[in-house]
């Protein structure tokens, strides 16, 4: 659900702890002799792989059990492995026998507001099939119907999100939408209050799912994957727990730091899909209709994306004929309601990879290995492809003609050998059993989805327009109760008996706050550098909240006793958190401002 170029759902912990299995050694080709008894020495096709942007080291490990060669940005890789979102610039320089962890453009399900924009486009063309999401808005473009939603049911909870965040940075819960400015961006949903619980805790699903291609369409599910638990017995938000975070989020960053976080695999707060299929059969329920109804959702909120994903491809890669220029693997986030049917919440480009428990590894270990096992980079030959591509300049160079046959892509090939080496992968998408069903959703309407792009520019435009209407008629009513100076008036006529001495300095009197008040009017506001203020307002606001800076400053205040009682009762969250894993925060967090300021006065002591 910024900062497109980081990383959308990282871990804080630390290095990976679990090593994995003893690293078997590669078998031993022996060397072909020649016809005469001489051994002719053959070079070893080497596959190199780029980790130059990959802070994970379970995927190190695996691409050395694989025998890969890792590589440095520069040189000629085979695979380039990135946590980050990828550029046009650097899909165009890719070589064909290059390949890439992410597809250009897969971002428009990844961003949150993205995510939110794309669906319910699609909501609006197939009604009765895209119900499968809490109703959710682009602030602040759809502002105005998120506050005629509250005012009609003002029952309803609400969370909202920052558009491009992660690792639960930024999320609250709230029952009003009062508090939003015109000018906050990121997305409101509406709270899903009755969600499915075990031993009455809230939890969440993390689905791994694989994008081998795009144009056609495959898709694959792993069969493991993580429950995500929640450290604080759910109940549904009023004003007393509306701001617990251990309650109301399953973000493993977030519920790490709970005293209660428990770390065992079979009852603790991270645990497998295939326990969670088990305890559901115990209770009765039919497993295979709920994996079918997760497998829908998940096809449906890719294909949304479907049109910029085939148009960013072939734009991107337009003779990439060796190997699959692409694969991405996602991180979806799903939730069950008290139905037990499945919602979906964000759609992470780069899950997190950490392996900090026997759990992480065993799940993540046999995932990457799949996945690496699927990709078939031993089946390209590097160099006869480059020998391939010099030849083809050398022949446009000398004879001004480019003898370049033309492009058959069919990757029939590669897509046998996925099926032969998918381990835990399961195909959902196309089967016989799905892929007439889910024809009519790749049909969104003529020019439907960049026409709806348009208009919601258009929407935003009029929203703006509506929020600096807003803004201006405030400044009027704010003007309107400023106290001006009243008119000045005529001093009374002398009465008989005084003089013109009483009379002058009685004048000067009622003169002189009136040249005071005269000197002290308000000037007038320049709308552009208002405006200006109340942009930069907003964003030093949603820094001090994603980056924790009220947090800092409550427990350097507390520490110094500068803290007002009513103010250690409004954040009291804070000790809370701080309480749960005081070691770990220190560590992640630094030395606190209190501290410095401490050793500075110890130094000016000295």
């Amino acid at each position: 659900m910024a900062d497109d170029l980081k990383s959308s759902d990282t871990s804080d912990s630390s290095s990976d702890s679990f090593n994995p299995p003893p690293k078997t050694k590669p078998t031993k080709v022996s060397p072909r002799k020649a016809p005469h008894g001489k051994i002719s020495k053959k070079r070893r096709n080497v596959i190199s792989v780029c980790l130059t942007n990959c802070r994970y080291e379970v995927i190190r490990k695996i691409s050395q059990k694989f025998g890969y060669k890792e590589v440095g940005d520069g040189e000629n890789w085979n695979l380039y492995w990135t946590d980050l979102s990828i550029t046009v610039e650097r899909c165009k320089e890719m070589k064909r026998y290059q390949k890439i962890n992410h597809f250009p453009g897969m971002l428009e399900i990844c961003r949150k507001d993205l995510l939110a924009r794309n669906l319910n486009r699609m909501l609006r063309l197939f009604p009765k099939d895209y119900n499968f999401f809490p109703r959710t808005w682009c602030l602040p473009a759809d502002l105005g119907e998120a506050l005629t939603y509250s005012r009609l049911r003002r029952n309803r909870t609400f969370i909202l999100k920052p558009d491009a965040g992660s690792q639960g940075r930024g999320i609250f819960v709230t029952k009003t939408l009062k508090d939003i400015r015109p000018c906050d961006r990121g997305v409101c949903q509406v709270y899903i209050n009755r969600p499915y619980l075990i031993d009455g805790y809230k939890f969440d699903l993390r689905v791994y799912t694989l994008i081998t291609s795009c144009d056609p369409l495959r898709i694959y599910v792993y069969d493991e994957g993580l429950v995500r638990f929640a450290t604080t017995r759910y109940k549904e938000p009023n004003s007393v727990n509306i701001s617990n975070v251990f309650m109301h989020l399953t973000n493993y960053a977030v519920n790490k730091y709970s005293r209660t976080y428990n770390q065992d695999s079979e009852e603790g707060s991270k645990r497998k899909l295939s326990w969670l299929n088990s305890y559901l059969r115990r209770l009765g329920h039919d497993i295979d209709n709920i994996w079918k109804r997760i497998d829908d959702v998940i096809i449906k909120t890719i294909i949304s994306a479907s049109p910029v994903l085939k148009h960013s491809y072939a734009a991107c890669f337009p003779n990439h004929d060796v190997i699959p220029a692409c694969c991405e693997l996602l991180g979806v986030d799903i939730i069950l309601d008290k139905r037990l049917n499945p919602q979906i919440l964000e759609v992470n480009h780069s899950p997190s990879f950490h392996t900090d428990t026997a759990l992480d590894w065993e799940i993540k270990g046999s995932l990457l290995t799949d996945m690496f096992s699927m990709m078939n980079l031993d089946k390209c030959d590097k160099r006869k492809v480059m020998r391939e591509d010099r030849k083809r300049i050398r022949e446009r160079l000398l004879h001004g003609k480019d003898h370049q046959p033309s492009v058959s892509v069919n990757f029939e090939e590669f897509y046998k050998h996925e099926m032969n080496n998918r381990g835990g992968f399961r195909l959902v998408y196309p089967c016989s059993a799905t892929k007439i069903h889910y024809n009519k959703f790749f049909d969104q309407g003529q020019g439907s989805l960049y026409s709806e792009t348009a208009a919601s520019r258009a929407r935003e435009a009029a929203q703006n327009a509506l929020r600096d209407e807003m803004q201006l008629k405030a400044r009027l009513e704010a003007a309107k109760r400023v106290v001006t100076s009243p008119t000045p008036t005529k001093p009374p006529a002398p009465k008989k008996n005084e003089t013109a001495h009483n009379v002058s300095h009685r004048t000067s009197k009622v003169s002189s706050p009136l040249a005071i008040l005269r000197s002290s009017e308000p000037q007038m506001i320049v709308e552009s550098e208002e405006k200006d203020r109340l942009q930069r307002l907003a964003q030093r606001e949603y820094l001090l909240r994603s980056h924790g800076i009220l947090e800092h400053v409550y427990f350097s205040m507390k520490k110094n006793g500068n803290l007002r009682p009513r103010d250690e009762k409004k954040f009291a969250i804070f000790d809370k958190i701080r309480s749960t894993s005081e070691n770990n925060f220190n560590k992640q967090n630094g030395i606190f401002i209190s501290d410095l300021v401490e050793s500075i006065k110890a130094k000016s002591s000295i």
